[in-house]
């Protein structure tokens, strides 16, 4: 009976710590958010903009799981940006990086004025989504359009040679 209750209260506290970790998604506005496109060392960093609501965005997401788990013994970087935004986003955010086994560093973007900070993101982006900025302290590309797997490796193994 004892052996019994000690492993009950271990799974709780198991799933909870679990559940806990699963939810930190921190919010920043942009600029908190701003020095992650201005690094000057030796890794490369994958940023996609994305919300749960945009299709292309949900749709591009295994690629960048990819991109993570490929490219773990190399200083590649996968930071995935959300917009999404009103009642509850970071319970949301949490139960859809499990729903879809979303292991990606997710942080979330709440800034009102994009018409300030889309331009210091990129002058190429208008701020539709999705949009991915690849760059390391050398070179930087940009796509303002869903992306394929293929093309964000070709990116990043240009820019990670350079």
């Amino acid at each position: 009976m004892k052996l019994k209750l000690i492993f009950i209260l271990f799974a709780i506290l198991f799933i909870t710590s679990k559940s806990s970790s699963a939810q930190e998604v921190k919010t920043f506005n942009f600029n908190e958010l701003e020095p992650i496109f201005h690094y000057q060392n030796d890794t490369t960093y994958v940023i996609n903009f994305w919300a749960m609501w945009c299709k292309p965005c949900v749709e591009e997401l295994p690629h960048f799981e990819a991109i993570r788990k490929n490219y773990a013994d190399k200083k590649v970087k996968v930071i995935l940006v959300s917009l999404d935004f009103g009642k509850n986003v970071q319970e949301r955010l949490a139960k859809f990086k499990i729903k879809r086994n979303v292991n990606s560093h997710i942080v979330i973007l709440d800034d009102p004025d994009a018409d300030t900070w889309i331009s210091k993101v990129s002058e190429k982006w208008d701020g539709a989504l999705p949009a991915t900025v690849i760059y390391n302290k050398n070179n930087r590309d940009v796509f303002t359009r869903q992306v394929s797997y293929e093309e964000l490796v070709e990116s990043i193994d240009n820019i990670h040679e350079d």
